[in-house]
């Protein structure tokens, strides 16, 4: 695989297209958030669909990523472009009108399987097509700040469709831009061969999904309120045993999905750590705040996501700056101050939660600065260290990164502030309820609607409270875990630079 020789103008078409490819992709991991109290009432929907519905969408494409990254390298990115974006505009059409949680979960995993087609080629076809160093810095920092606005602007955009159309309206929006997508990628993304003779391990790419898929179910009956020892010891079991299939398999291939040597190159390493964890913070950050602004505070799905926007605007704008001189700094080091600012930013956020809103207006426009750059930095650290040969396999990974952090918040993150809010939770003796309310916020308040006024209000109010001391402890811990890496990723650079003085 080569470069291609495109004209100037084609170039910024063909970012223009994946770019907005992505912007769907990204987008449809969010924009649930504002219609999740809605979507939970219209289908009854349980804690557990509920996370499921936000959380196999992440999960299904983080299994599918190192295969499909590596098939594009073999048939060609276009053609899996293209074919993603069909499968993604089918789902969506399904998604709309889903009549049960179960059916939305099956479009979801339809949509990830559209968006996991999609997702390397988006990078490999930048890799291949900006051979210029600085364009190249430039188009990946485009490319990760939509990664980051669009996951910021997804609870925006939810949140102005319920306010004059029905939930379903969060995924038919997707169907005209596929549309126009799947048009201008025909005409404008020339068709690079793939590598025929590569081989594809569908195999192995099932084994990294069941290990994925049966780590998070283990992490999420650990949340529950009254979770079964044997279901979280078997599915950690078999995880395990996924895992320790997959990684044999992979030393024995010539070709394997993940090529581990990748890895001893420490940008590439950094590149992926920062990828994972800023993906952390920031879905498991959004996730929570847009549904206590809505469930605590009383905000509409459109002014919750209104309030959060401050993040991805500064995410695009930083991204975007940091990619016109990521190629005359040391990018490792751009990572770990990054990362440091967004904690800053998340803890200042913490502090302010119930003080003035310009404070909390303020902590968001760092943590988002910090966050754009981090990615950005991320992601070039990714693909511009690994061969060009492995451009699919080098974004699978990234992608792999940013989504197994997205699912890794949303799982732990989401679980840690439900058993937060079970055990937080006493209510008054004589208060006979449903079981269920010890299980969310959204569910308690659907059954306060059943109990006389006084009751009903004296629930909400608990439910309330203890929703506000999960809400303090999942922001504690996204702010812990910037700051760490933070100075893990130091560490790196200052070892780096030691060695490479010697």
């Amino acid at each position: 695989m080569s470069t291609l020789q495109l004209s100037k103008f084609q170039r910024w078409v063909v970012l223009a297209i994946v770019s907005s490819a992505l912007f769907l992709i990204v987008i449809d991991m969010t924009v649930l958030y504002a219609a999740l109290p809605q979507l939970t009432y219209d289908l009854s929907a349980s804690a557990s669909e509920k996370l499921w519905i936000v959380n196999i969408y992440p999960l299904i494409i983080s299994g599918l990523l190192p295969g499909l990254g590596t098939l594009g390298d073999r048939l060609g990115h276009k053609k899996l472009f293209v074919s993603g974006l069909f499968v993604f505009g089918l789902a969506s059409l399904i998604a709309a009108y889903a009549p049960s949680p179960l059916i939305l979960i099956i479009a979801r995993t339809l949509l990830a399987v559209g968006a996991a087609m999609m997702m390397p080629a988006t990078l490999s076809i930048i890799r291949t097509t900006f051979s210029n160093e600085r364009e190249r810095s430039i188009a990946i920092g485009v490319w990760a700040s939509v990664s980051c606005i669009g996951a910021g602007i997804g609870p925006l955009i939810g949140g102005f469709l319920l306010e004059h159309f029905w939930w379903g309206s969060v995924f038919l929006i997707n169907i005209p831009i596929v549309i126009l997508a799947m048009i201008l990628a025909i005409f404008f993304i020339p068709n690079l061969k793939g590598q025929s003779n590569k081989k594809w391990d569908f195999i192995g790419s099932v084994q990294i999904m069941i290990c994925l898929v049966a780590f998070v179910y283990a992490i999420k009956e650990i949340g529950k309120r009254e979770s079964s020892i044997i279901v979280i010891v078997s599915a950690i079991l078999l995880g395990a045993i996924a895992l320790m299939l997959f990684l044999r398999r992979q030393n024995k291939q010539t070709e394997p999905l993940i090529d581990f040597t990748l890895f001893k190159d420490s940008r590439f390493t950094t590149g992926v750590i920062t990828a994972l964890l800023s993906s952390f913070a920031l879905i498991g950050m959004e996730l929570i705040v847009t549904q206590r602004l809505q469930l605590v505070l009383g905000y509409s799905p459109l002014e919750a996501g209104l309030f959060i926007v401050f993040t991805p605007i500064a995410s695009f704008i930083s991204g975007i700056l940091i990619g016109f001189i990521l190629h005359r700094i040391d990018i490792i080091k751009v990572q770990w101050i990054c990362l440091f600012v967004s904690g800053i930013g998340m803890g200042a956020f913490l502090l302010f939660h119930n003080d003035s809103i310009y404070l909390q207006m303020a902590s968001l426009l760092i943590l988002g600065a910090g966050l754009g750059g981090a990615m950005t930095s991320a992601s070039n650290s990714i693909m511009i260290n690994a061969p060009i040969e492995k451009a699919g396999m080098a974004a699978s990974i990234e992608e792999v990164s940013f989504e197994l952090g997205s699912t890794l918040s949303i799982t732990i993150l989401g679980s840690l502030s439900s058993f937060i809010y079970t055990i937080s939770l006493v209510l008054p003796e004589g208060l006979t309820v449903s079981p269920v309310v010890r299980d969310s916020l959204d569910e308690a308040i659907i059954e306060a609607e059943k109990l006389p006024d006084v009751a009903g209000a004296a629930l909400i109010e608990l439910a309330k409270t203890s929703y506000d001391k999960s809400y303090v402890i999942v922001l504690a811990t996204a702010t812990l875990v910037l700051w760490i890496a933070a100075f893990i990723i130091r560490g790196v650079s200052r070892r780096t630079r030691s060695q490479a003085i010697r």
